[in-house]
């Protein structure tokens, strides 16, 4: 039975596939595919991330980091410009410790 998954994969999964004896195609990204099929992935694992439940979040929220470690590495951001944007941010807006729920917003025109 053929699946087709036509997404961005770990640099090992072929080579699990093959221990697995599967037969499988792959193709090769150029840099604006591969750029594309990143923020695919990014999307993919912060969904999988928001419905894992306890037992598997850890392993979902390290997924999630990995392709944002190999999206700030293809595009040579430094984690800690990340991290002091990430901390200016939270200082002015703040962060999620608070729990709050935005219900709406009335404007006056």
């Amino acid at each position: 039975m053929r699946t087709e998954h036509n997404k961005l994969v770990r640099d090992r999964i072929p080579e699990i596939l093959e221990r697995a004896g599967l037969t499988y195609t792959l193709a090769m990204l150029n840099e604006q595919e591969y750029q594309q099929a990143l923020r695919a992935k990014l999307c993919e694992e912060a969904a999988e991330a928001a419905s894992a439940d306890g037992e598997h979040l850890i392993s979902e929220l390290a997924d999630l980091y990995e392709v944002i470690d190999t999206l700030m590495a293809n595009n040579a951001i430094d984690p800690a410009t990340v991290h002091t944007e990430q901390e200016r941010r939270r200082s002015e807006r703040g962060g999620f410790a608070q729990r709050i729920r935005l219900l709406d917003t009335v404007s006056e025109s």
